[in-house]
């Protein structure tokens, strides 16, 4: 079965209990790079997991403003959206706060984004890079992305450098600078109180019955999914 904590949750949120499938996804803070992508990944897959009957929600660490900017930047329903100002919920599901707190977040999530006590952060920044054949494009050729400081990049570019059709060199670093840019751009937006920083999400696929079908715990930044290349591919069985 699903975890009690979880089915409590999900009991007090219409159209979310028992009957019908549900994806629910525990978000680290809503400025955290993992929430951001996630969303973004989730957004675009919307459709597919309505016609394969699949509610979908997002718990993430915020306030209503957070959830308001979050919702707008990254174009995910925020009516998909709960949030919450503390992690209660990711504590009574045991997900990973992050290294212990003996430094203070700050320091700890910089520990983190340089791998330590976050495995698989370094060769998924590195993937960002370096591209990867394996990967849908990210960024359409007839796009065109403003990401931070940089001037506005055509899609194309992409094209030019990699070709097309799978995710080119610096595409997803470039997405990943254009999401960075938008959250320290409106910090306190995104992050009401810097206190956990660090505390990791998870993914829970549950069946119409409550049993549990499919679970991941985030255990680093950037480590959203078992199978970052193609995020989703865990909903294969069921959606198709």
């Amino acid at each position: 079965m699903a975890p009690p904590a979880l089915l409590e949750r999900l009991a007090a949120v219409e159209g979310m209990g028992p009957g019908r499938r549900r994806l629910v996804v525990v978000l680290p803070q809503l400025g955290d790079f993992d929430s951001l992508e996630y969303a973004q990944v989730l957004g675009s897959a919307l459709p597919q997991l309505e016609a394969a009957g699949i509610a979908l929600l997002a718990i993430g660490i915020g306030n209503d403003a957070s959830g308001q900017r979050f919702c707008a930047f990254t174009g995910f329903p925020r009516e998909r959206l709960l949030v919450d100002p503390e992690p209660q919920l990711h504590r009574a599901l045991g997900l990973y706060a992050g290294l212990a707190q003996v430094g203070g977040p700050w320091p700890n999530l910089l520990l983190m984004c340089a791998g330590i006590g976050s495995p698989g952060t370094l060769a998924e920044v590195l993937r960002g890079y370096t591209g990867d054949r394996s990967a849908p494009q990210r960024i359409a050729d007839d796009e065109t992305i403003q990401a931070g400081p940089l001037p506005p990049i055509q899609g194309s570019f992409f094209a030019r450098a990699g070709g097309s059709g799978f995710l080119r060199p610096f595409e997803l670093a470039t997405v990943r600078l254009q999401n960075m840019a938008e959250v320290l751009g409106h910090w306190r937006s995104y992050v009401p109180r810097d206190d956990f920083l660090t505390q990791r999400g998870g993914t829970f696929l549950l069946e119409a019955d409550d049993s549990l079908l499919y679970r991941h715990l985030d255990r680093g930044i950037l480590g959203f999914s078992a199978t970052m290349a193609r995020p989703l591919s865990f909903l294969d069985p069921w959606v198709g």
